[in-house]
């Protein structure tokens, strides 16, 4: 019986060592579930990148930065895939580059991905991160109850908001005595196109020679009231004693931003709400693939590699996280 617990041990043991030394080969860089990334595929991926002059100068006496880098992106791929194969989402090469697009907007891609290089991003670390970021997107959507950041929802949004975001367009003019101040409210109740012209003949610290724009809780203190009653195209003479006269308040309208002004803050809206929902499904994905990687490269964690002892170059923003 003693002889068959101590065989029986050390099988145990043997087992735990040969599972163990599977995960642990010196040419792998990284396990991720059944998947491997070999020392040699991210030295070609590395190496690749150094082929940018721009990239090779912004991490010229960093190599292991950029290496740890590219792995992480490499190890978050393999995440994506995973997770896009458990919840059935797809995101294609088309779909990749319309996004790329839409990020660029009239900016010159040159520009763009020549200012990417100085902070050692290649066009290929560009398209996967946005390749993940549309693949967690998809899941949100489909499995997380987010909204989707399509046109349509976009468009929806921005008229479910429309309303809190009105501006009362208005100027004041100053003027000497109620009676000037009567004949300036019937002026500009006539011809509401004139308060440019109008407000030209009364200069002074308290004229408003262009109309402004602001939310209707920002309007200067004593005409806050009187602009807010007021109709579209009309003005209302409000005696202001420390203004030296008679303010003449005139309201030109309400105005409201228009989409486009409004839609990088709706895709920022719906983009925080894609990844509140996506993370949690993304690390249940991520938690049973047993990813590993080689300590030579550093730490894997929480979605990040941390270079042993140094920062982490992230590749969607400007700054250096510090490792901990």
């Amino acid at each position: 019986m003693q002889h068959r617990t101590a065989r029986a041990s050390t099988a145990a043991l043997l087992a735990v060592l040969v599972v163990t030394g599977c995960r642990s080969a010196p040419d792998v860089a990284a396990y991720v579930g059944d998947e491997q990334i070999t020392v040699d595929e991210l030295q070609a991926q590395v190496d690749a990148r150094l082929q940018d002059p721009g990239i090779a100068a912004a991490v010229e006496g960093r190599r292991e930065d950029l290496t740890a880098q590219v792995l992480g992106l490499l190890v978050e791929a393999e995440v994506h895939d995973a997770a896009a194969q458990r919840f059935d989402v797809q995101v294609t090469d088309a779909e990749v580059t319309r996004r790329i697009e839409e990020l660029l907007g009239a900016d010159d891609p040159e520009t763009v991905f020549a200012r990417l290089a100085q902070q050692g991003i290649a066009p290929a670390d560009v398209r996967e991160s946005v390749r993940q970021q549309l693949v967690r997107q998809e899941i949100a959507t489909d499995e997380g109850g987010a909204e989707p950041l399509d046109e349509a929802a976009l468009r929806a949004r921005y008229e479910e908001v429309r309303e809190t975001l009105a501006q009362v367009e208005y100027g004041y003019i100053t003027v000497p005595d109620q009676a000037t101040a009567d004949a300036v409210v019937a002026e500009l109740a006539a011809a509401p196109a004139s308060y440019p012209a109008v407000a030209a003949r009364f200069p002074g610290q308290f004229t408003l020679p262009e109309l402004d724009r602001r939310a209707p809780g920002e309007l200067p203190g004593a005409l806050a009231a009187p602009l807010a009653d007021a109709a579209p195209g009309t003005a209302v003479a409000v005696p202001v004693p420390q203004s030296g006269g008679v303010v003449v308040a005139f309201r030109a309208g309400t105005t409201y931003p228009s989409f486009e002004e409004l839609r990088p803050q709706l895709v920022e809206e719906a983009g925080q709400q894609v990844e509140t929902a996506a993370q949690p499904l993304l690390e249940e994905v991520r938690a049973g693939l047993d990813i590993t990687v080689n300590p030579r490269y550093g730490v894997y964690e929480d979605g990040r590699l941390l270079p042993a002892g140094v920062g982490v170059v992230d590749i969607l923003g400007d700054e250096t996280t510090p490792a901990e």
